[in-house]
């Protein structure tokens, strides 16, 4: 079963390297940005920041990993937990496949592009 909606994974600076989504609303950029921004102002109130939040029907759940921030949405009649382990195993993923050109990243965001297939059999499709 297919959890996850859209996912987008920022590095350090907030600039996302990598999305996917499922209904495009803004700009993924402006989506880090506010991101980023938002998970500072977390970072200032508690330890470790933002882990998830809500927005009417969909929660959105974030992972940090090896200074990227992986963030994924999805309904909220899934499981956390479930969600939690899905967005794990797209990080371990992208890390695993990525390392080495994350180690040069020198701000090219196409490098990533062809992710979008190692994570086609977890993303949910939008009906045509």
């Amino acid at each position: 079963m297919k959890i996850l909606q859209d996912i987008w994974i920022l590095d350090r600076s907030g600039i996302v390297i990598f999305y996917r989504e499922f209904d495009k609303v803004v700009s993924p950029q402006l989506f880090g940005a506010m991101m980023s921004a938002l998970n500072m102002f977390a970072e200032q109130l508690t330890e470790g920041g933002l882990s998830n939040f809500d927005l009417q029907n969909t929660r959105f759940t974030i992972i940090k990993k090896n200074g990227l921030t992986f963030v994924a949405n999805s309904s909220k009649q899934y499981n956390q937990k479930k969600v939690n382990k899905e967005l794990k195993k797209i990080s371990d993923k992208f890390i695993k496949l990525y390392s080495e050109k994350l180690k040069n990243f020198d701000g090219e965001i196409g490098a990533f592009s062809d992710f979008k297939n190692e994570i086609e059999s977890a993303i949910e499709e939008k009906p045509e």
